[in-house]
């Protein structure tokens, strides 16, 4: 086992990675930005060290410091979250030169998987069903011919990154060189690679993922699948496991095809293969995300299985000690995201939080970095929290969810809160029969509104900006009252001792609330 693990990350994620550490009596080592300097994952972990400026390129992107820093205090593995360097193979040879362990695939898997064309090539090598689109990188003067032969919705994809940046659809010839000409601009901006491909778009379908583990021993196991269809931008919002979706044949097709590809590449690790579900039931590989997912939380809540803990086990050498026939999975859970958006436009929204009121109560988890003075910054993910139920069925499932998130309130900031209560009471989505493009024609009822606190933009300045804007809070919640609408009042949340306990308990507690 690991002496030192430093964690390559920030907020929540940051946090959640810490509270494992800690379990396993495994030292941590935080790194921020100056922009973090008062963060919550600082004081949590063992040791904390600043490495930049606020620009993730100067800090959580920055290898240099990074390695760096993690010589000087004999660190011996690093933990990258997800997003900023978890999926960077260069990152990963530097860190094996050093002789330090990456909690991740190896440099070769991240770099074959992370181009999407490679990607589906292999998966097609493994005899894993794609979406029928180009062979390869789409030129220019071929893309009318090839669109035409494919057949129209097009959809335009980047063969780097992710986020669903550079994807645009072309429904007839007149759109197609637009689409291109977007998700060139974009490919390339976002990831210094302008290569695009073609893949049929289908619309009004299912967006399933299933969670996978692997090992350097040849073993490797599903912890079954998650529903992601609930998006906007490409962004997934509402995530639930199991899904309503699926036959039981087609559920125990696409877990095998999950295995297939991961046995395939000999998959190393945490990691989740996305499918694409179309109205006739048809799977499809989407693409592979070699890293730990932001929704991996519901998979943790119906099999009590700590993902992040088997990541380092696997990462320090270890054998899965769990078999697949082994894994059960007990219930329904559900995760949200809350982000600082306006629920209506969904433009994102920055300033700093006055208040802070979580839910609590059993079947309940918060995975945060908030505390009253949290600054919502635009340097970042935008990601405030992750709030996840577990019930015995879906119905209970929905039913704590909706309970949890109308005891959420994050004054100053606006959230996307009545945006997910409107999701949450959709007929499409009691019925289990929503898809990828629901939020496009949802509507918010307006009593919803009130669970989203709104501040002012920041614009005041000096000694006394805060209580200002604590003030502005005050005063709008009031008006709210006013109309007659019941807000809660922000309480004391405790987000301290919750946080530094995060919530979890070892496999055995987890298992018996079943």
């Amino acid at each position: 086992m690991f002496n030192k693990i430093l964690i390559a990350n920030r907020g929540e994620i940051a946090c959640r990675i810490i509270a494992t550490c800690k379990k396993l009596g495994i030292p941590s080592l935080a790194v921020y930005s100056s922009a973090d300097k008062d963060a919550l994952h600082t004081r949590l972990a063992d040791e904390a060290f600043e490495i930049g400026e606020a620009e993730a390129s100067q800090s959580y992107l920055n290898q240099e410091s990074l390695l760096k820093l993690a010589v000087a205090q004999g660190v011996d593995a690093i933990h990258p979250g997800y997003g900023f360097l978890s999926e960077n193979s260069e990152f990963v040879e530097r860190c094996e030169q050093l002789g330090i362990s990456f909690i991740g695939p190896t440099a070769s898997v991240i770099e074959q998987m992370g181009n999407k064309i490679k990607a589906r090539q292999i998966a097609i090598e493994a005899g894993v069903p794609v979406i029928p689109g180009s062979e390869g990188a789409v030129q220019d003067n071929a893309a009318t011919q090839l669109a035409e032969h494919i057949g129209f919705p097009i959809m335009v994809k980047a063969s780097g990154g992710g986020g669903g940046i550079g994807m645009s659809v072309a429904n007839d010839i007149d759109e197609l060189h637009e689409a291109l000409r977007k998700s060139r601009s974009l490919a390339q901006s976002s990831f210094g690679n302008a290569e695009v491909y073609f893949e049929k778009y289908l619309p009004s379908s299912a967006h399933i993922e299933v969670q996978i583990l692997g090992d350097s021993h040849g073993n490797a196991i599903h912890l079954f699948e998650r529903d992601c269809s609930v998006q906007r931008r490409n962004q997934k919002v509402v995530e639930e496991t199991p899904t309503l979706k699926l036959t039981q044949n087609l559920r125990e097709d696409i877990l095998s095809a999950a295995l297939t590809l991961a046995n395939h590449i000999g998959y190393r690790g945490a990691g989740t293969v996305e499918f694409i579900v179309d109205s006739y039931q048809n799977f499809y590989f989407l693409e592979m995300n070699t890293r730990l997912q932001v929704e991996h939380a519901i998979t943790e809540m119906i099999t009590g299985i700590d993902i992040v803990e088997y990541q380092i086990r696997v990462a320090a050498n270890e054998v899965l000690d769990v078999s697949q026939e082994n894994i059960n999975r007990h219930g329904h859970s559900i995760e949200c995201r809350i982000y600082p958006e306006d629920p209506h436009s969904m433009m994102p929204q920055a300033g700093i939080l006055s208040s802070v009121n979580l839910p609590k109560g059993n079947g309940v988890r918060v995975d945060h970095a908030l505390f009253p003075g949290y600054e919502v910054s635009s340097h970042y993910e935008p990601l405030m929290a992750k709030i996840i139920v577990w019930g015995k069925n879906r119905d209970e499932a929905i039913h704590k969810m909706r309970s949890a998130l109308e005891d959420t309130s994050t004054v100053g900031v606006v959230n996307n809160i009545p945006l997910i209560l409107a999701v949450l009471r959709n007929q499409e989505f009691i019925l289990g029969t929503y898809h990828t493009k629901m939020l496009d024609s949802l509507k918010i009822d307006e009593r919803w509104n009130r669970f989203s606190i709104p501040g002012t933009p920041i614009t005041v300045s000096g000694p006394n900006a805060l209580n200002q804007n604590m003030a502005i809070a005050i005063i709008s919640a009031l008006r709210d009252l006013k109309k007659n609408e019941a807000i809660n009042t922000p309480k004391a949340s405790g987000w301290k001792h919750e946080t530094r306990s995060m919530q979890f308990r070892s496999r055995e507690i987890e298992k018996s609330k079943w």
